[in-house]
């Protein structure tokens, strides 16, 4: 699957936040790339907000547009609120579950460690990062030396970051299971998912 492979301080720069984890450079330079950054204080339409708060999550989760927009086609299928629903389709992706169990540092991260076949789910092999994970399912990182030390190690650099409650780590055995759906207050508090639904809507 293709995936955005260019600079990502500069996408996190004009978004307003370090999109791809942590970024020295965005912390260093806050404000929007371009001569004219620093200065910059122009009032954006309602159709470039709406713009940004899209590309913000999608840059976000990893995604190209079309895979983007077919997640949130199929949110609008579904049963439920559309914005919700399409975050949930999100999370539950599998390699954004490896991210937030702490298996891997950066979503970034996550995907290449489910594509190289390190994972997983309910004692079969899953290499597919869009794979969605559901209430019920049993993830565990496959027992090879090289898989459980990568796991290891990044299991210690994140030890300072919560697993969220719809998650459940068994440290020990490698192994996690997926309780539920996440709700929405355990999603990132940053994107205002109503401003896609009504960015898509104008098509």
């Amino acid at each position: 699957m293709a995936r955005y492979t260019g600079p990502t301080a500069r996408i996190s720069r004009r978004l307003g936040q370090p999109i791809f984890g942590s970024s020295k450079a965005f912390e260093k330079r806050g404000y929007p790339p371009g001569i004219h950054g620093p200065r910059s204080r122009r009032k954006h339409s309602e159709y470039a907000v709406g713009l940004m708060e899209k590309q913000k999550l999608r840059y976000m989760y990893g995604l190209l547009e079309r895979q983007f927009r077919r997640t949130f086609e199929q949110a609008k299928r579904e049963r439920g609120v559309t914005g919700e629903r399409f975050f949930q389709l999100l999370e539950t992706r599998l390699d954004s579950v490896i991210y937030l169990l702490g298996f891997a540092r950066t979503r970034r991260a996550s995907r290449q460690f489910v594509n190289h076949g390190h994972v997983r789910v309910n004692n079969h092999k899953v290499d597919i990062a869009s794979f969605q994970v559901k209430p019920g399912d049993e993830i565990e990182i496959r027992s090879s030396t090289s898989s459980r030390q990568l796991a290891t190690r990044c299991m210690e650099e994140t030890r300072m970051r919560n697993v969220p409650a719809w998650l459940t780590r068994h440290d020990d055995s490698f192994r996690a299971t997926a309780n539920r759906l996440p709700t929405r207050e355990e999603m990132d508090p940053s994107i205002n998912e109503q401003l896609i639904v009504e960015f898509y809507s104008r098509y």
